[in-house]
């Protein structure tokens, strides 16, 4: 199997089963799925149809596209991060599905007043160390250690670094917008 082929382990359902303390008794009689279909399903012996998996998901308060989320998503997915400079910052970067993850340091009397371009996504500013001003169309915030900001990215906004400073940046993301 290539790296790029969509691999899903409905054996997940198993671990929800036993997480809620279910039999397969139970879950057959929740979810209308015989309990040879789940018992088949739990050892990756067949694959699911659509009316199953919505049926099976609201048995666990799930919606159908979070079990198959859960059933595509059995392992973990490492990553390595990427090193690069922008403006008065030094940044390590990774990204996964949603969500992009920076690591930041920043010497004192650097500014950045047009960030990396966004999508329509949500930033969130932790800062670890330091002082940083961060300026929004009608607002100003300074941030100090332990402190966090999270904003709509697709504002204009300005880092201004007031000392020296290390934070984590988080771009995640909107799932629904209205």
């Amino acid at each position: 199997m290539t790296p790029n082929e969509l691999t899903v382990d409905f054996s997940i359902v198993r671990d929800l089963r036993k997480r809620a303390g279910l039999t397969l008794e139970a879950v057959s009689q929740k979810s209308g799925v015989s309990i040879a279909g789940l018992s088949k399903l739990e050892r990756n012996q067949n694959m699911i149809e659509l009316d199953t998996l919505y049926r099976l998901a609201r048995v666990f308060g799930l919606s159908a596209t979070d079990l198959l989320n859960l059933a595509e998503s059995c392992s973990a997915t490492p990553k390595t991060a990427e090193r690069y400079d922008s403006g008065p910052f030094k940044f390590e970067k990774f990204s996964f599905k949603g969500i992009d993850c920076f690591q930041a340091t920043a010497r004192k009397g650097g500014e950045l007043s047009k960030p990396e371009a966004h999508g329509d996504e949500f930033e969130i500013c932790w800062l670890r160390e330091g002082h940083v001003r961060i300026t929004l169309p009608r607002e100003i915030h300074e941030l100090k250690p332990g402190n966090a900001l999270k904003f709509d990215a697709a504002l204009p906004h300005r880092y201004e670094i007031l000392d020296h400073s290390e934070m984590t940046i988080l771009h995640i993301e909107k799932t629904h917008r209205f």
